[in-house]
């Protein structure tokens, strides 16, 4: 398993959908709002980097009001 953390970018006044809509996403573990140059954070976890990818390329950016991500993977030295 390969966990991550999605930074988020949204559309002005966005920030409270987006941060919400993840949760039900398979593989979403948790979401939270920030303050900053990203608005929202999530939680991730897949079986693999590939996985991974598709999880925010295909579900998490096609969120209403997802303007920019950045993955984050966890590594563990």
């Amino acid at each position: 398993m390969i966990a991550a953390y999605i930074l988020i970018q949204t559309e002005t006044g966005k920030a409270a959908v987006v941060a919400a809509a993840p949760r039900g996403l398979p593989g979403v573990w948790e979401t939270a709002s920030l303050a900053g140059p990203y608005d929202v954070i999530a939680r991730a976890q897949a079986p693999d980097i590939d996985e991974l990818a598709k999880l925010v390329t295909s579900r998490v950016q096609a969120l209403d009001g997802v303007s920019r991500t950045m993955t984050c993977p966890v590594v563990h030295l």
